[in-house]
């Protein structure tokens, strides 16, 4: 299911790119010529933005009919096809680059997301995503991370309290920060989820006496701390590890017994995976 929004979004993408008309084709391409095309994968990977793709198709021309052959969330190797376009050849032009920027970032996401999820597969820790997504393109981006088999953290600012090092510093501590947010979330009738940074054990341990925190979670720390952070813990709540986690540190991180780890990477500095799509 497309996110919310996300026919305005696509609606604005086309009309960035059009303009008052793509006039390449125009002039070269006669009204009424039909055509056909292939979206081909050149790089190992997972796919993603094919049910996005078929939007964009519809979006720019109900006459445009796409074949699916590859499925989101499949992974692809090199020379394999994931769907065919057949329409007006104009359409199939005007929605080239539009279709292939989506789908390249999207799959680069999923691809990534894949990646940490097979790294600390069978450890019982879960990969999410952060806020650190693409101004406006946040819900696809999640969506990438979703079919890539991890897991979304919050949204936005309004659906979790999230009280980072900041909201501590500047409201006098863990105890007074955590006091203030239930207080509010009382006042205010709200059902969140309120979850507070922790830089070193003794946060850890300041959390942990005042209660209140549905997830700690424990921002770069040294494995070994964060082992045993996780110990003192226990199951009185959630926690998360996050902060300069990679590929080659996931599994150790989540070997410390966390129930997630949070991963900037997967949509602020990911490659987007190669995909063409071809005149056939």
């Amino acid at each position: 299911m497309l996110p919310e929004g996300t026919l305005e979004l696509l609606d604005r993408t086309l009309a960035e790119d059009i303009g008052d008309g793509d006039h390449t084709t125009l002039s070269t391409i006669a009204e009424g010529t039909h055509g056909g095309a292939r979206l081909l994968v050149k790089e190992k990977g997972v796919l993603a933005g094919v049910e996005l793709a078929e939007a964009i198709a519809q979006r720019v021309d109900p006459g445009l009919h796409m074949k699916v052959l590859i499925r989101d969330g499949a992974r692809v190797e090199p020379g394999e096809v994931a769907f065919t376009l057949a329409g007006p050849a104009r359409a199939l032009l005007l929605a080239e680059r539009t279709l292939l920027n989506f789908m390249q970032r999207m799959s680069g996401i999923a691809t990534l997301t894949d990646r940490f999820v097979s790294a600390i597969a069978g450890t019982g820790c879960q990969v999410m995503d952060t806020r650190k997504t693409t101004p406006g393109l946040r819900a696809i981006e999640k969506w990438a991370v979703r079919i890539g088999g991890g897991r979304n953290h919050r949204t936005g600012l309004y659906d979790m309290v999230l009280i980072k090092d900041n909201h501590v510093d500047l409201a006098g501590g863990i105890k007074p920060a955590l006091q203030a947010a239930r207080a509010y979330l009382e006042a205010k009738g709200l059902d969140l989820k309120v979850e507070i940074e922790t830089r070193d054990l003794g946060e850890v341990e300041e959390a942990l006496a005042h209660g209140g925190a549905d997830r700690i979670m424990l921002d770069n720390f040294p494995l070994d701390l964060q082992r045993q952070a996780v110990e003192r813990i226990g199951r009185a709540c959630e926690t998360e590890a996050s902060g300069g986690i990679t590929l080659e540190t996931a599994r150790a991180h989540a070997e410390t017994g966390v129930d997630f780890i949070s991963v900037g990477a997967l949509t602020h500095s990911v490659p987007s995976l190669d995909l063409s799509l071809k005149a056939m």
